[in-house]
């Protein structure tokens, strides 16, 4: 093997192995070192890369029945699993015929698609309960509660709150959707983020006093209330209702909770001026456990208890896109019996 395509292969960031036509490996660079781990040259690639895919592929270039063949290769790094795609070909090198290996990562494709498999599987689940409880209280009532008023009158309030839920889940679903859509565009609109947290808590006012809770809104300072920030009205709006929300839902009888406004010359996570807002509240608090997985779709604390008060689970993963499409950060601190607190950081300028 010549030194300038050594130096080549050298050069190259992916993975790439080079085989004679002795079947030995006669040329490789380090993170075909770091992969396959060391003393490879001169080995036989069969003691080099043992998988059965890339083993078939390289047979197959090698005999001519295919000028290129990709396979996976798999392994694991650092406990995390990680998918190759390894391109086999064949060419000429230096008057030799050679194959040349080359591997690709493709593990974040892979998680991307483990991803889109789990949330179809979550949304059919979501949907599925409510569906199975309407047709069954449908069947009932055109068999054996047909005739009885006081029945029917139960089975349709219950109907009517399974369908409300669906609607809920489908509203976020679309909800969650176009936020990601437009996750990478910043908003340039300027939003005074007190008007919209006091229009917020005066909607959600008469639930809050329906479930026996109590908002309170506190600006820091007098600035702060009417300070603009770079930011979509709605989706902030969206925000604040969605961590409300969820302080009322969960929070419990005789609850307290606030949502205070206040604005940092200087904020750490910033880096520079930000505005932040805090909802917090009195009731039971969280697990600390849990704390890191809150923003997952479909997550819940408690499954039961939150399906039963008409949480469809994509609440925060909605407060999350959001608050990161305005360049802004979400920290969450909760301690069992503490009550929870949601900060929603967000840059001035």
């Amino acid at each position: 093997m010549d030194m300038n395509t050594i130096a080549i292969i050298s050069g190259v960031l992916q993975p790439v192995v080079v085989i004679n036509r002795e079947g030995r490996i006669a040329a490789f660079n380090r993170v075909a070192e770091m992969l396959l781990g060391k003393g490879l040259e001169g080995r036989h690639y069969i003691t080099a890369l043992r998988q059965p895919a890339i083993l078939d592929s390289v047979e197959t270039v090698q005999s001519g029945r295919a000028p290129q063949s990709v396979a996976p290769y798999l392994t694991t790094e650092a406990g995390r699993d990680v998918t190759f795609e390894a391109t086999v070909m064949r060419h000429e090198i230096g008057g030799e015929t050679a194959i040349t290996i080359c591997f690709v990562d493709r593990t974040n494709l892979q998680e991307i698609g483990q991803m889109r498999s789990d949330f179809v599987a979550n949304v059919s689940h979501e949907l599925r309960t409510p569906l199975t409880a309407l047709i069954g209280f449908i069947e009932t009532l055109r068999g054996s509660a047909r005739d009885d008023a006081e029945a029917r009158e139960r089975f349709l309030a219950i109907m009517q709150a399974e369908a409300e839920r669906m609607n809920r889940l489908i509203s976020d679903l679309l909800s969650l959707s176009l936020v990601e859509a437009e996750e990478r565009v910043r908003p340039a609109e300027r939003v005074a983020l007190g008007v919209v947290a006091r229009a917020t808590i005066e909607r959600l006012g008469p639930t809050a006093k329906e479930a026996g809770a109590r908002i309170a809104f506190a600006a820091e300072q007098a600035e702060a209330e009417g300070l603009t920030i770079p930011g979509d009205a709605d989706q902030l709006s969206q925000v604040l209702s969605n961590l409300i929300e969820n302080a009322i839902r969960y929070g419990g009888s005789e609850n307290e909770i606030g949502v205070a406004l206040q604005h940092h010359a200087r904020h750490s996570d910033m880096r520079g001026p930000a505005v932040t807002v805090a909802v917090s509240d009195t009731g039971p608090g969280i697990d600390p456990i849990h704390l890191p997985r809150l923003t997952e779709r479909f997550y819940r604390v408690d499954s039961h208890r939150s399906r039963e008060m008409g949480s469809t689970g994509l609440g925060l993963a909605i407060v999350k896109h959001i608050v990161g499409r305005h360049r802004g950060r979400l920290r969450i601190n909760s301690d069992p019996g503490q009550g929870t607190c949601f900060t929603v950081v967000l840059p001035a300028s």
